[in-house]
């Protein structure tokens, strides 16, 4: 071979393991989302009606699957009404195979469990997807909580009775919001 032809094996071969390095990547990553319907989908998280987790259409629907898996786009909290009483909700957008909007009440321990859990990490963790997993108390059947987990980690995160909500709520904000800043 000439150094010409040895020249272009090689930028051949050197574009060829590039190509490998992101097909791998694309294998790699996880699957997002809970199903392929176009548009927004909110999710109630809570076990009022049998389930984790459900949808409504006119009836409630219990969304089967066991966790969901995207990127978190953004947390807040919404005062609404709700069978007559003004609440309020956390508000949790995800970014999957479609935007999912998960409503909390804000103090329930699903809330509290992906506040803390947020609250602990860094914005750089947020590019990451992150999964959100569904756990029913064991010993009240009305309680719902939450793991968090970015990539395959779960994110340890506790609280008690003393924990300052207020702060918790403000640091998982605030790493939400810079993880988005900081992506653009």
């Amino acid at each position: 071979m000439n150094p010409q032809e040895n020249s272009e094996l090689l930028a051949a071969l050197m574009r060829q393991e590039e190509l490998l390095h992101l097909l791998v990547a694309a294998i790699n990553k996880p699957k997002l989302g809970l199903h392929s319907e176009a548009g927004n989908c909110k999710i109630y998280c809570n076990r009022q009606h049998g389930g984790l987790w459900y949808t409504l259409n006119g009836e409630p629907s219990d969304v089967p699957q066991t966790a969901l898996t995207g990127y978190l786009k953004e947390l807040r909290f919404e005062n609404t009404e709700r069978r007559k009483k003004e609440t309020c909700k956390l508000l949790i957008t995800i970014q999957a195979d479609r935007t999912y909007i998960l409503e909390s009440g804000y103090d329930t321990h699903f809330s509290k469990c992906i506040l803390a859990a947020i609250a602990t990490l860094t914005p750089e963790q947020l590019y990451s997807p992150i999964t959100l997993q569904p756990t029913p108390g064991t010993t009240d059947e009305n309680v719902l909580f939450c793991r968090v987990w970015v990539e395959s980690e779960l994110v340890m995160a506790s609280y008690n009775e003393q924990t300052e909500w207020r702060e918790v709520s403000k640091q998982a904000l605030a790493v939400t919001k810079a993880a988005l800043e900081m992506a653009f």
